[in-house]
């Protein structure tokens, strides 16, 4: 067992959003940071969100207001911060007879558009669907509807950049690492790692513990002295599906539901549109979640109910289920739990414990703000708070469409679809697989889709892709392109750069 004598400041458990970000945020100001996520990044709830930065429309029906406000604030930061990742969207909510009324949705809106200081989104406005473009997919009976401001995101990069920015600052990020149990020796946290790939155990110190687990923040609760069977956490699953593409506007729908629940229909990688999601408890194996054929026939039934065109389990192309681990608040339905998170301080033998549940992408930068005012209460003080204008990597760039137009201009022989694509997955970080090539050569063998072995060896080699899952699905959405006979030719690849490497 190789054990780690010098203690760092902060070890964090889990590579999703919140671990990646408190991580980021302490590297930037001086902490000695330790990460393992048992995983690939962003491989649990972080990569499993309907991909919104939003202030959260109906969370205003709980009357969550400081988490609406709060989120709202966030949305023009994290754009203006991670412009390849984050792009502004409007979302189209036809007014359907029946359900919320006219008045209750203009009202909701007007707050929306005046909680959050928005500042470069545009504000609310009502549509007449039998005008505008928007009213086209959509059945006759639907006349009326409002438009408002929120962004996409590309989850599960934000999450990879965050953890880049933190390997970038000093951070030490590992993956496939578990956390198998912790205890306390002489005021430190000891914390005992297994590599999920070679089965080898070490131990690394540290003066603070972030319990960052997400779903599996209970189970980390319960590996460490004088816990057992905690039971803070409310699973909640959510599963989306990919159609093909229902509509040609570039614009957002969210449907009420007779139920009171709400999906979304959203544009999807040009070619697709994804639809979701749904909301029930979850008591399964947090390793093997999947979408029911309920779920997948509830999606389809709520979206017809809307579009012209009925959608069905056969247009399905893709589907992906997680699990938000909300803070168990004893909401009766499911939907109707807080999404707002929650830290928890504990003292364990002497060494400092932080426990993180629920939270959003959206408030993820607040809640890392958060906790690092707890981490110098316990530690001391380093650095100042510093991220709200700090680009993420690869996001040192005003507009997309000029990067689009520099790249294009640099890298000719580039279709203007991979153009594209380059520019919203890497922003400027592109130059650095791309750099002195001349010709589509250059780069290597073409695996399809334009993913070249280029690409593929710099996410190897600077953001951590272990497999073609996490090539294909989580640092592109490149599986919904290729053969699946690809995803055999990358592991392949893998393993020879890896062994090579080594």
């Amino acid at each position: 067992m190789n054990e780690t004598a010098n203690p760092v400041d902060i070890f964090v458990i889990g590579g999703g959003v919140n671990g990646c970000g408190i991580a980021r945020d302490a590297a930037g100001r001086g902490y000695s940071v330790r990460l393992a996520e048992m995983n690939d990044l962003a491989s649990g709830t972080s990569s499993k969100a309907t991909k919104l930065i939003h202030g959260g429309l109906r969370y205003l029906e709980h009357y969550e207001f400081r988490l609406v406000r709060e989120a709202l604030t966030e949305r023009e930061v994290i754009w203006r911060n991670a412009p390849h990742l984050v792009r502004p969207l409007r979302f189209v909510l036809p007014y359907a007879k029946g359900l919320r009324p006219a008045w209750m949705l203009r009202l909701g809106l007007f707050l929306y558009d005046h909680l959050g200081g928005r500042k470069k989104l545009p504000p609310t406005k009502t549509l007449d669907l039998t005008r505008d473009a928007a009213g086209v997919p959509l059945k006759a009976g639907f006349t009326k509807g409002f438009e408002y401001s929120d962004c996409w995101v590309d989850d599960a990069r934000f999450v990879v950049m965050n953890a880049r920015d933190a390997a970038d600052r000093g951070a030490i990020i590992e993956t496939r690492k578990q956390v198998v149990s912790a205890r306390v020796e002489k005021g430190l946290w000891v914390v005992l790692l297994r590599d999920r790939e070679t089965g080898t155990e070490s131990e690394a110190r540290a003066r603070l513990l972030i319990n960052a687990a997400g779903p599996w923040v209970d189970h980390v609760i319960g590996v460490l002295p004088g816990h057992e069977h905690p039971k803070n956490v409310r699973q909640v699953q959510g599963s989306h599906i990919v159609v093909p593409k229902l509509f040609e506007h570039d614009r957002c729908y969210i449907f009420q539901n007779a139920d009171q629940r709400i999906i979304f229909a959203i544009p999807y990688e040009d070619r697709f549109t994804l639809i979701g999601t749904t909301d029930r408890d979850y008591h399964g194996d947090l390793g093997a979640i999947e979408i029911s054929k309920e779920e997948i026939d509830y999606l389809c039934a709520a979206a017809s109910e809307y579009f012209k065109r009925e959608i069905t389990s056969a247009d399905v192309v893709w589907t992906y289920s997680g699990v938000r681990p909300l803070f168990d608040d004893h909401a009766t339905a499911a939907q109707e739990a807080t999404r707002d998170y929650v830290l928890q301080d504990q003292q364990v033998d002497g060494a400092p414990l932080i426990n993180i549940f629920g939270g959003k992408i959206t408030t993820y930068r607040r809640l890392t703000e958060a906790v690092l005012e707890r981490v110098e209460q316990e530690i001391g003080r380093r650095g100042k708070p510093w991220t709200a204008n700090a680009p993420l990597p690869g996001g040192d760039f005003a507009e997309v469409t000029t990067l689009v137009a520099t790249l294009r201009k640099k890298w000719p022989f580039l279709t203007d679809e991979t153009v594209r694509r380059y520019a919203r997955c890497y922003g400027t970080r592109a130059e650095r697989f791309l750099r002195n090539a001349q010709n589509a050569a250059d780069l290597g063998k073409d695996f399809g889709a334009g993913l070249t072995e280029a690409e593929v060896n710099y996410l190897i080699d600077e953001e951590w892709a272990r497999s073609a899952e996490d090539i294909l699905w989580r640092r592109t959405k490149l599986g919904l392109l290729v053969k699946p006979s690809v995803s055999q030719e990358l592991d392949a690849h893998i393993e020879s750069r890896l062994a090579h490497r080594a």
